[in-house]
């Protein structure tokens, strides 16, 4: 048997072969870069629903049986027992760190933290009430005049530098942005943290180090809150060939900055129908405003003539429950009980959760929460202003864009991306 596909032209017919290409896991790929080199056309997938635009080792989805790996390490076993930090230097180093390591990892990051004065003045010529987003995404790209090295492609240890010196960074630069929004003073990052809990303190804490007291009492960072959100920066660190990450991959097959991939890649994931999705969730949650309204909510989505959608369900590559979604409801379910939770917000979205669950239409449809559902309910819970839902989202996905790049850059086989058209004009 033949590893060739055989494509058959019927007003010509002609037959063209086509070299079949097995993965270690999902389907195989049909070789078609010589496709218009062969038949003087092109081939059209709107979208590129059906179209691997390159090999990767990093992640594998399996939207049918709902799976997500890292390195070949499914994400429930990541999310329940390694750091973030961990996960980003399995991501960069395609293992997971040793004690030694890990340590070692975070002590640099720790020191990697703090932003070049130069920087702080870019902050100040934004409006007071721009989004963090819009911010993020041009101290992003201003980091490229800071640091314009030029990499040297067979020195690991400059993509090492550049890679960590980002991820350290850029929680930074989001937890300022936010602050810039709201008029209040920059807290420089605490050495002394964690990498969780040193943003939730740069978001949180008052100049001089002192924390604002919750309704106990408490004036520290609790635990389950740096865990909570740690999990989500795992869940949110790499997902495959999704719409930001082309658009980071892209950007770098033009041989710009790697910064100024990251910036571009941070635009993406600011739409609504990408990264802003849960921004979305609980602007709904909002709008439907009690339990008693939901099913009510739920019979317009439901209706072909109405145009109201139901946020938070579905997903363009799983067909199954989101792994991310089933280890963020988990989280869901024990910071109600920890934090005893229980305000309006999550009560309708556990109404509309349990009949989404039950309700034939959303099963036939496979229409499953999906991770933008639970986390927005979360970041909620943990007093984390809408407003920098995305940026999270952004601080999370950090090392997959940088790794992305970095395997973009290594493949011998990569060049610039120049998609075709079907041009339809006069």
């Amino acid at each position: 048997m033949k590893d060739t596909m055989t494509i058959v032209n019927n007003r010509t017919n002609e037959s063209y072969e086509f070299d079949i290409l097995d993965p270690t896991r999902g389907p195989s790929v049909v070789d078609i870069s010589s496709f218009y080199a062969k038949t003087g056309m092109f081939t059209y997938d709107p979208g590129y629903t059906s179209t691997a635009s390159c090999t990767s080792d990093i992640t594998f989805i399996d939207g049918a049986k709902g799976e997500l790996r890292y390195r070949g390490i499914e994400i429930e076993k990541l999310a329940n027992k390694h750091s973030y930090l961990d996960v980003c230097y399995l991501l960069l180093n395609s293992e997971l760190p040793n004690k030694e390591q890990s340590e070692d990892f975070d002590l640099e990051l720790r020191h990697r933290s703090f932003l070049h004065e130069g920087l702080m003045n870019l902050f100040r010529a934004f409006p007071s009430n721009a989004h963090p987003m819009a911010t993020l995404s041009s101290a992003t790209s201003a980091l490229s005049s800071f640091y314009y090295d030029h990499l040297d492609i067979k020195n690991e240890a400059e993509y090492q530098e550049m890679a960590r010196r980002i991820i350290a960074k850029i929680p930074t630069i989001a937890a300022f942005a936010y602050r810039h929004s709201i008029g209040a003073p920059f807290i420089q990052p605490d050495i002394d943290r964690s990498f969780t809990e040193n943003f939730l303190y740069m978001l949180r804490a008052y100049p001089g180090g002192k924390m604002h007291r919750n309704i106990n009492g408490e004036d520290h960072i609790r635990e389950i809150e740096i865990k909570a959100l740690d999990t989500i920066f795992t869940l949110h660190a790499d997902h495959e060939q999704n719409a930001s990450t082309t658009t980071v991959r892209n950007v770098a097959s033009t041989g710009a900055h790697p910064y100024v991939a990251i910036s571009a890649g941070i635009s993406a994931l600011w739409g609504r129908a990408h990264g802003g999705a849960n921004e979305s969730v609980i602007a709904q949650l909002k709008m439907i405003g009690s339990v008693e309204n939901v099913d009510k909510f739920i019979e317009r989505a439901k209706d072909p003539n109405d145009e109201f959608r139901l946020m938070g369900f579905g997903h363009r590559v799983y067909k199954n429950f989101d792994p991310r979604a089933k280890a963020l409801k988990a989280l869901q379910d024990q910071l109600k009980n920890e934090l005893q939770l229980d305000s309006k917000l999550m009560q309708i979205a556990s109404r509309i959760e349990q009949i989404a669950l039950n309700d034939e239409y959303f099963i036939q449809r496979k229409l499953y929460p999906n991770i933008d559902f639970y986390s927005g309910v979360i970041l909620t819970a943990l007093k984390i202003p809408t407003s920098m839902f995305t940026p999270i989202f952004v601080i999370g996905r950090t090392v997959g864009w940088i790794t992305q790049w970095i395997e973009f850059k290594k493949d011998p086989k990569s060049k610039i991306a120049r998609p075709r058209q079907l041009y339809i004009g006069k």
